[in-house]
């Protein structure tokens, strides 16, 4: 509960304390020290002055650096005293009993604020806990370098992060151990998925827009990086970002500031950036498919996550983690592993890494009622004999046009529906995209071989 301090320099106004405190679900501190100021937290404060005023400048200034922010109040309804008492560092100057409703205003908002902080601070250490770096399981060494990387840099709150690794080896999740254990904890962690929102909506996601700006823009709009001002903006597959926004990311890299879409204001951000992305960046900008001068800019603390098949040793104690995670979710018995499907899981490959794995051990918690767990007994993904025309993933056996459909079709999906997109990202041109997407299966069921074509 926040704690109402009054310092009193006479016994003016002493009946009123009290009265107020308890209205406003306030603890209450009577002293006539100033140094009870310093130290304090979750506090408000009062300098008690009535028929002393002369003395609140000598107060103030032993009050002087305290995290507390305080009052003053006087008997003197007079604007020369009110500004030297600001001047010398009160919050604001009242003068009772006329301001009584303006003190309980001022008291009620402060002690609002605090009670908002409280529970900021309670939510971020909540998230700190839950994502905190002993939270990402594995003793491997390629894991633990990452994360020795990661926690170097967890205090300097504006360096820039870039994560890369495959789908499902904990990026999102080692970007929120970076955010709720440093010095931004308390503010917004935004995630964007640059892959998931069309290309022509994301720059309005990013940037916000003003009214107007376009046909649906009825009012004005923050973008998350508005949203995320003061704490951490996280960029996943930032691979995928649309070259036509790649400058605009980097001038409010650069810049420190940003313009909404339709806007002429620049308005200030201040937010650590944090991508995230499966996709050689530095490939990607040799080919022209990535902006070289962003890569660089966004690649200032490179962080490398392992996949699962290069620290195989984690995987018994990962699944076994699982496994008592979810049967107790779900008020189940929990199996254990036999020596025999320990071996079989870490001979997988697991190329959904971490996430395939936790699905696995979920499905089979949930669907096995053994205690004992052996190779045969994990639960697997049900999976169609042959995909149709239009299906993917695909399984095998397949022939090559099979999957370069089911690829083709799988991007066009990720863009949006648009082509030109699709073809560029493919790295064919256009109409040989279109006739891999014409492609018809034959009698058999399959799609014949296309010819051999110039890209």
């Amino acid at each position: 509960m926040p704690k109402l301090i009054v310092l009193t320099l006479t016994d003016s106004f002493s009946s009123l304390w009290s009265t107020l405190a308890s209205d406003l679900g306030l603890t209450l501190s009577i002293t006539t020290d100033p140094a009870a100021f310093h130290g304090a937290t979750d506090a408000v404060g009062l300098v008690s002055a009535g028929g002393a005023e002369e003395e609140l400048e000598n107060v103030f200034h032993q009050i002087s650096g305290a995290d507390v922010e305080v009052a003053a109040v006087g008997a003197l309804a007079d604007h020369h005293l009110a500004s030297a008492a600001v001047r010398v560092g009160a919050a604001m100057y009242f003068a009772l009993p006329g301001d009584q409703e303006l003190v309980r205003s001022w008291l009620r908002e402060r002690s609002e604020w605090l009670r908002a902080r409280t529970s900021r601070s309670a939510f971020a250490a909540a998230e700190a806990a839950r994502y905190r770096f002993e939270g990402i399981r594995g003793d491997s060494p390629a894991l633990h370098a990452a994360l020795d990387r990661a926690a170097r840099i967890i205090p300097y709150g504006s360096v820039t992060v870039l994560l890369t690794g495959e789908t499902g080896t904990g990026k999102e999740l080692v970007a929120r151990a970076i955010h709720y254990n440093g010095p931004r904890r308390e503010a917004p962690f935004v995630d964007v998925n640059c892959a998931a929102i069309p290309d022509q909506l994301l720059e309005s996601e990013l940037f916000g827009h003003e009214k107007g700006a376009f046909t649906d823009a009825t009012s004005a709009k923050p973008g998350l990086f508005e949203v995320a001002n003061g704490g951490t903006l996280f960029l996943d597959e930032i691979g995928h970002l649309p070259l036509s926004l790649q400058g605009k990311l980097l001038r409010a890299l650069e810049e420190r500031q940003i313009r909404r879409v339709g806007g002429a204001k620049a308005i200030h951000v201040d937010v650590r950036i944090v991508a995230a992305t499966h996709v050689d960046l530095g490939a990607a900008a040799k080919r022209g498919e990535f902006r070289e001068d962003l890569f660089h800019r966004l690649n200032v603390v490179p962080i490398t996550l392992p996949p699962l098949r290069a620290r195989r040793t984690d995987i018994p104690a990962l699944a076994r983690y699982f496994l008592s995670r979810f049967a107790k979710e779900y008020g189940v018995a929990e199996p254990s592993l036999s020596p025999a499907a320990e071996r079989a899981l870490a001979a997988r490959d697991w190329p959904g890494n971490v996430r395939e794995l936790r699905n696995v051990m979920e499905r089979t918690v949930l669907l096995t009622n053994k205690r004992m767990l052996m190779p045969d007994d994990f639960v697997e993904e049900p999976r169609a004999e042959r995909a149709s025309a239009n299906g993917f993933p695909l399984p095998f056996p397949a022939t090559l046009s099979e999957i370069t459909r089911a690829a083709a079709l799988a991007m066009l999906e990720l863009t949006g529906g648009n082509k030109s997109v699709t073809a560029r990202r493919l790295g064919i041109s256009r109409p040989r995209l279109q006739r891999i997407l014409d492609a018809l299966p034959d009698d058999t069921g399959h799609i014949a071989d296309e010819a051999e074509d110039s890209p």
